[in-house]
């Protein structure tokens, strides 16, 4: 589709922005330039890449007309602004937000499960799904291949770096706070969070289950391809400075075994295994931060549900489950150069 495109990044500042140029450098991106972008008060601020000193520049209505891809990770309101946009000069949005997920001339892309899905982008807009669904499905899709995914049970454990610097800073504070028998204050959370876990990440709908919760199933059945997966789901902030984990209920069509299940990511790129329960070896967090790599453990029957299997997987969400996955969609569009 594109050889040696040109890049912006939109939101160039913000965490994933930061992680974006991070994963364009480490994986040798052909790009022939690269423009940052981020509100006003960003702008004139200097960011190193590649050895060069590249100065942010302020996000206009006129900032596409000379780029050929644009990854976003600046928010819904500004993907819902600028997107249609940049899509409409002809450069292809690779969107980080929620704003177009669902959208049925968006495709949901997550490279290493749906890639063709990337080809059909009819808005010049390619939708990243999801933190959280796109690690929970990196460990389900080899098992789907196998068996046939029916239903997911999950809760998920994510970490406060999900809010942004906000949540780190929060954690910092409140824990300092603590140790040292100040009072706590609460902003960024409704409740405490440290030394404690929030069931609720976003905001409630009339199902009772929060906007976050109900992303895995809507995204999990457009990415699948698969209209009558049945997902449940209860989403947890954790204490955690980066990394999310799920503890997942897989139910597929056949039966399964153990063995024939941990055989199935020998081939899955993305994922490892990390699962020798005997010895204490299962993914925790740690394992994945900082890293690209979705790790999974504790692989076992589950002793309620038939055809069912019980898992824990953990991944970075500001790498796999944003930048990387970003990037490797637009890998995939200059792979068909």
């Amino acid at each position: 589709m594109m050889t040696n495109p040109r890049v912006a990044i939109v939101g160039a500042t913000g965490a994933v922005g930061v992680e974006l140029l991070s994963c364009l450098e480490s994986r040798n991106f052909p790009l022939s330039s690269l423009k940052l972008l981020a509100s006003k008060r960003s702008a004139g601020k200097q960011v190193a890449f590649r050895g060069e000193m590249l100065t942010v520049e302020e996000l206009t209505k006129d900032s596409f007309s000379d780029v050929d891809i644009a990854l976003f990770s600046a928010g819904g309101d500004i993907s819902r602004e600028y997107a249609p946009i940049a899509g409409e000069a002809g450069c292809v949005v690779i969107d980080n937000s929620s704003a177009f997920r669902q959208d049925e001339n968006v495709p949901l892309v997550v490279p290493e499960i749906n890639p063709e899905a990337a080809f059909n982008h009819p808005r010049n807009i390619i939708a990243n799904p999801n933190c959280t669904t796109i690690i929970t499905l990196m460990a389900l899709y080899p098992l789907h291949r196998r068996f046939g995914l029916k239903t997911i049970i999950a809760s998920s454990y994510q970490a406060v770096s999900g809010s942004g610097q906000h949540g780190i800073t929060e954690l910092e504070n409140q824990v300092r706070a603590i140790t040292n028998g100040h009072p706590v204050e609460i902003s960024t959370y409704p409740r405490q969070i440290a030394f404690n876990v929030l069931p609720q990440i976003d905001k409630f709908t009339d199902t009772g289950y929060t906007k976050e919760e109900l992303k895995m199933l809507n995204e999990g059945r457009k990415i699948m391809e698969l209209p009558e997966l049945k997902v449940t789901c209860t989403c947890v902030r954790v204490p955690v400075y980066r990394s999310h984990s799920i503890s997942c209920v897989a139910q597929f069509e056949q039966d399964v075994d153990v063995e024939a299940a941990r055989a199935c990511f020998a081939d899955m790129p993305g994922v490892a295994l990390m699962d020798d329960p005997d010895n204490n070896v299962w993914p925790t967090p740690l394992d994945s931060t900082n890293g690209d790599t979705c790790y999974v453990g504790r692989i076992r029957k589950d002793l309620a549900i038939d055809n069912a299997l019980n898992l824990w997987v953990v991944g970075d969400q500001v790498r796999k489950g944003a930048a990387l996955n970003a990037v490797q969609i637009a890998e995939l569009l200059v792979s068909r150069a």
